[in-house]
């Protein structure tokens, strides 16, 4: 196995790595706080800028027509969105029953609510593709579940925590202002690319590691940005390591049914790759939207879920690769 073979394999536990330390060094180093303003500010922009350009080569290696909706993703529209809605109902008639002092039910309520309908990661169609999946089906169950969330959050949500003065047209505009340029101009600009300029089009698609690689760079962004945000947080804890075990739980079961889903469905000798494409679908969260859903919408504590989350799913998607490195 050549060094670049060996590096690919364990980009991921690097990246995460990489990501933690960096932060950490920084924390320890009062020297460095002084450039803290302007390190926050550019990871604000980086972060979009390497999310749009990984979404846009994917969507470059797609046509048009390879988007559409499969029977596997009607069930894992109803898992997210039931599931959801349910637990949403459950707070809405349980909370007034809750005496004074033991709220913290209510905080991992919530933060079970955010790791189940948080949309796709748009890092999941790089996943997917490394490990023979389906990157068409992927792609279109991310679109889906992406409109499911504008409409579900606006109507669940401010039965849980409402929020004076925003109504439901606020909040979708709020999520589809969050969600479009991430997710539909990237797809808009391959397919523009595709059919005035295939000769650029063809030469960008000779680089078919980029995407994984700029993924890595954006996830040990996201891994500092929520080792920094588990360090400054002044929340007990014990209410810190049940809301991490609430998002595993939640990543274990998204998974585990995803991968069930997939595997009932399509020919036997594709049942595979469905059964990838499926788990990837339920499992590998945008978590930086559930952290932005959590301080915009909920309970400030359980934004901190979605940094969580990111931990357990890079986690197995780390192990998937390895594994898929050595058959």
């Amino acid at each position: 196995m050549t060094v670049m073979q060996r590096l690919r394999e364990w980009m991921l536990p690097i990246a995460m790595a990489s990501g933690a330390s960096l932060y950490l060094v920084y924390h320890a180093l009062p020297q460095l706080h002084c450039a803290g303003p302007f390190l926050e500010k550019a990871v604000g922009l980086v972060q979009p800028l390497l999310i749009f350009s990984m979404l846009f080569l994917t969507f470059c290696r797609i046509e048009p027509h390879e988007l559409k909706p499969h029977r596997w993703h009607w069930w894992l529209l109803l898992v997210q969105g039931g599931l959801f809605s349910a637990i949403g109902a459950g707070i809405f008639f349980a909370g007034k029953f809750v005496p004074a002092g033991h709220e913290e039910w209510l905080v991992l309520a919530e933060s079970a609510m955010l790791c189940l309908i948080c949309p796709t990661a748009t890092a999941a169609a790089v996943v997917t593709r490394r490990l023979g999946g389906d990157v068409a089906g992927i792609t279109s169950y991310t679109i889906l579940i992406n409109i499911l969330t504008a409409l579900l959050v606006p109507l669940v949500v401010p039965l849980v925590c409402p929020v004076e003065g925003l109504s439901f047209a606020m909040s979708f505009s709020m999520i589809v202002a969050k969600v479009f340029p991430l997710l539909i101009m990237p797809c808009l600009c391959a397919w523009i690319l595709r059919y005035l300029l295939p000769y650029m089009h063809a030469k960008l698609m000779a680089y078919a590691d980029l995407p994984f690689y700029i993924w890595a760079v954006s996830l040990c962004l996201a891994i500092a940005v929520t080792t920094k945000s588990i360090v400054r947080s002044d929340m007990p804890v014990s209410l810190l390591l049940m809301i991490a075990l609430v998002s595993l739980v939640c990543c274990v079961f998204q998974f585990s049914v995803g991968h069930f889903v997939g595997s009932r469905y399509g020919r036997r000798r594709g049942r595979q790759t469905r059964k990838i494409t499926a788990g990837q679908s339920l499992g590998q969260k945008n978590t930086v939207f559930a952290i932005w859903m959590g301080y915009t919408f909920m309970t400030p504590e359980t934004a901190i879920v979605g940094g969580l989350y990111s931990i357990w799913h890079n986690i197995y998607n780390s192990w998937q690769l390895a594994r898929k490195a050595g058959d």
